[in-house]
């Protein structure tokens, strides 16, 4: 399981924007399209509050491995067998289509890479993909010292 720690900054219904500290863990991950850069070692994510931290909490921000893998097997390996596939397609219909081989496997590899990226891009703006694959707020390391009245209204 991939781990960082941040600061909760702002709460929003059952949602949290937590900043927090970008590390090597960060360039490899991707989920990081979640992630907005504030500064050049800060990221702001925004979570689940799931386990009702509260505003200026330390808590622990997670994506599982097995998550992880996956979604390298994706972003990596779905690119390149459209590529493949693609310039395959492309060669087998150049004959039909009176075109030169190596042009038209040319445009199907570039076409299969187009239509990977085009689902690629719907995968990961459903909702359920960004359940499944997104961040996780797992724990609270340790509770803000100053009580939030906004946050759990008495």
């Amino acid at each position: 399981m991939i781990t960082e720690q941040g600061i909760i900054e702002t709460l929003s219904g059952r949602k949290a924007i937590v900043r927090i500290k970008k590390s090597s863990a960060c360039a490899a991950c991707q989920s990081r399209e979640s992630c907005s850069e504030v500064s050049g070692r800060d990221m702001i994510v925004e979570v689940q509050n799931d386990i009702e931290a509260s505003k200026g909490d330390c808590v622990e921000i997670s994506i599982p491995s097995g998550s992880f893998l996956i979604l390298s097997l994706l972003i990596y390996l779905v690119p390149v067998t459209a590529l493949i596939a693609g310039a395959l397609v492309g060669n087998a219909l150049a004959p039909a289509l009176d075109l030169n081989l190596t042009l038209a496997s040319i445009v199907g590899g570039f076409l299969g890479v187009a239509i990977a990226f085009f689902v690629l891009k719907r995968f990961d703006r459903s909702s359920r993909a960004q359940r499944q694959f997104g961040p996780r707020m797992t724990r609270i390391v340790f509770r803000s010292p100053a009580p939030h009245s906004e946050n759990h209204p008495e």
